[in-house]
């Protein structure tokens, strides 16, 4: 008889924790796919997992551990309390001696029931076979349940993906390095933002019941000049005095490579303009816009502005419409 906390490595006392722990590293260790050429290790996995299923189950450890059923799950002592036979009596079957069958003398007898109004026989059977139950098959025929969980799939594995802002914007494939060393070339979402997280389906650890997932975390970079806004992408872009007083067209940086931007004249600083089309995806697959903040820079040598401006002066009031 097999001992699950011996076939694990741990100790009775072992927690849940440490129970999961000893088995993902010798199910990573044993896995098939791991040792094609050693059948002792196929033997041994089904074993660690056969226990796992049983140490992860709190009522079933709990029944181990009070000698109810043994490591493969099943009653340690199925007829225990019934007086060597099915039916209570020393030395009987259902009812009477093992002489007798179903129907036959000292078989099975109605009033046996009696005072057992209701009873499912069903549940009579979880009792003597450790849970396996009586269902109803296509055609009405009794069989069986299988016993136990579906054995669990290997552990998600989690990736951090730094993204430059233009990429991110662009939506540019980038590539990744997976933990078994191999690369591969993911496709950003649409909508995508910092904190958006793809799972690679398959893409995790090994585990009995399949491989797990990749779990791969958006970090998108700032950008010295691109701000983000929501869907948008700002910037503030310097233009001259002379171009603002004149206007005429200027280049103007986008996510998408530089533009002709036209400057009317008499533009003011803080005048925003908006290129269509200019920003993130949308998590419905348009794009937002770029607006651009123009900005009037002043020459760092004013000598020659103040000699042409000598004499004039402006007579307008730009703060009027704050009231002084």
């Amino acid at each position: 008889m097999s001992d699950p906390y011996a076939t694990l490595g741990v100790a009775r006392t072992a927690s849940e924790k440490e129970i999961k722990s000893a088995y993902r590293k010798l199910a990573k260790e044993l896995h098939p796919d791991r040792n094609q050429d050693n059948p002792k290790a196929s033997e041994r996995f089904s074993k660690v997992t056969q226990a796992y299923d049983l140490l992860s189950d709190a009522t079933k450890r709990a029944q181990f551990d009070r000698g109810e059923i043994d490591g493969d799950g099943n009653p340690a002592n199925p007829f225990a309390g019934m007086g060597g036979g099915y039916g209570g009596r020393p030395g009987g079957g259902f009812g009477g001696s093992y002489g007798g069958g179903f129907g036959g003398q000292g078989g099975f007898r109605p009033e046996d029931l009696q005072g057992a109004e209701g009873l499912d026989l069903g549940d009579l059977f979880d009792g003597l076979f450790g849970g396996g139950g009586a269902r109803r098959g296509p055609a009405g025929a009794a069989g069986f349940r299988g016993q136990g969980r579906p054995p669990p799939k290997g552990a998600d594995v989690a990736y951090r993906l730094r993204v430059p802002f233009i990429d991110a914007a662009t939506r540019k494939d980038q590539r990744i390095t997976l933990a078994d060393g191999k690369t591969i070339d993911l496709k950003l979402p649409a909508g995508v933002e910092d904190g958006t997280q793809m799972r690679l389906k398959g893409k995790g650890e090994p585990g009995p019941g399949g491989t797990g997932d990749g779990i791969v975390t958006i970090a998108i970079d700032r950008h010295p000049h691109f701000r983000r806004d929501g869907d948008d992408v700002r910037l503030d872009l310097p233009i001259t005095l002379d171009e603002a007083v004149m206007g005429g067209k200027v280049k103007c940086p986008t996510v998408d490579g530089a533009v002709m931007l036209t400057i009317k004249p008499g533009t003011g600083s803080g005048t925003v303009m908006r290129l269509g089309g200019k920003g993130f995806s949308t998590k419905a697959g348009a794009r937002g816009d770029q607006l651009v903040t123009l900005e009037i820079q002043l020459p760092a040598d004013l000598s020659e502005l103040s000699r042409r401006l000598e004499g004039w002066q402006d007579s307008s009031n730009p703060r009027a419409k704050l009231g002084i």
